[in-house]
């Protein structure tokens, strides 16, 4: 039987839909999407459905221009004059570093990111009331980075130290927020930093010599970009590792607790239609994440020897065997 409020509740989203598609249709401009981060993420799959949804055809009203940096944040100056070359009506960016070097390109093209802080990194003046030319959406959630050490002190038990990965180039909000999860729990906290790959290597080899098994990492845009890297390196060293986006967990690694990135860049693409068709980024507030989801891949945790407990199973959103 269809639930008469949802079947309502998603009419009155269609109707709304429907002149926003149409719109987008009939204005016979090809927008350019300026999309610049670290690396190549799944999720901009996401964000072309969102502009797919909302009317927009590559190659006939849209053109994303796609520029990674490949880890190393000093390519970003020379790739944002690039695509501003390159006449892009808007750039969407990845993390803070891009965003930083975004908001420094240019003062009139907009710019809607998809960053840990905003407020904190100084982007907007506040998140309903950016200010500026930035908007987006906002993901740092200090609950959420308190439970990475909670799911981990679940998933080991026993353990007693426990180590954060961080990217001094990222957003520092959730740093101390691992901190007082560590400390509630009577865990000592190892803080390693990484700023590019080769920094990621040096950290895991840090970790291992202080003999610590667990490790939770925190957000950066550089960090999602070397997930391979990362999760091989967790299995290398046989760490029990705890991720903030479930694209980690698909490719092999522990467990993740965060966003829904899916629902994330599709509503960034919301945001940059609403742009596109006139509404000053100023007067967008800045959107926070509304789902969260806890993924488990069980394969790792038989290879790390390690028992899931029944109670976390039983709280994850997806179990991946």
């Amino acid at each position: 039987m269809i639930d008469r409020r949802k079947f309502l509740a998603g009419m009155g989203a269609a109707l709304f839909a429907q002149p926003l598609v149409a719109e987008a249709q009939q204005t016979g401009k090809v927008y350019r999407v300026g999309w610049v981060t670290s690396g190549q993420l799944p999720f901009l799959v996401n964000f072309r459905e969102g502009m797919r949804d909302l009317g927009y055809v590559e190659g006939q009203n849209l053109l994303i221009v796609e520029r990674y940096t490949d880890g190393k944040a000093e390519r970003l100056p020379g790739l944002l004059a690039e695509l501003l070359r390159l006449n892009s009506d808007i750039l969407v960016t990845s993390g803070s570093a891009a965003t930083r070097a975004a908001r420094e390109a240019s003062t009139s093209v907009p710019v809607v990111f998809v960053t840990g802080d905003p407020v904190g990194d100084g982007f907007v003046s506040s998140l309903s009331g950016p200010g500026g030319t930035l908007t987006g959406l906002a993901l740092v959630n200090t609950e959420v980075s308190q439970k990475w050490i909670e799911l981990l002190r679940e998933t080991l038990p026993h353990l007693s130290r426990v180590a954060a990965l961080f990217d001094p180039n990222a957003t520092r909000a959730q740093a101390q927020a691992v901190m007082d999860a560590a400390r509630s729990l009577k865990l000592e906290l190892l803080v390693v930093e990484a700023r590019d790959a080769d920094g990621i290597g040096r950290a895991f080899q840090r970790v291992v010599r202080e003999r610590v098994r667990a490790i939770a990492l925190l957000s950066s845009a550089m960090f999602s970009a070397q997930k391979q890297h990362i999760v091989s390196l967790s299995a290398r060293y046989r760490l029990g590792a705890v991720y903030e986006s479930r694209d980690f967990v698909e490719a092999g690694g522990l467990m993740s607790y965060g966003p829904d990135y899916r629902d994330v860049y599709r509503r960034a693409a919301g945001i940059v239609h609403r742009i596109l068709r006139g509404t000053k980024p100023a007067d967008l507030p800045v959107e926070q994440p509304t789902k969260y989801e806890l993924v488990i891949n069980l394969k790792t945790a038989k290879a790390l020897g390690l028992t899931i407990p029944p109670s976390l199973l039983g709280r994850a959103d997806e179990v991946i065997q």
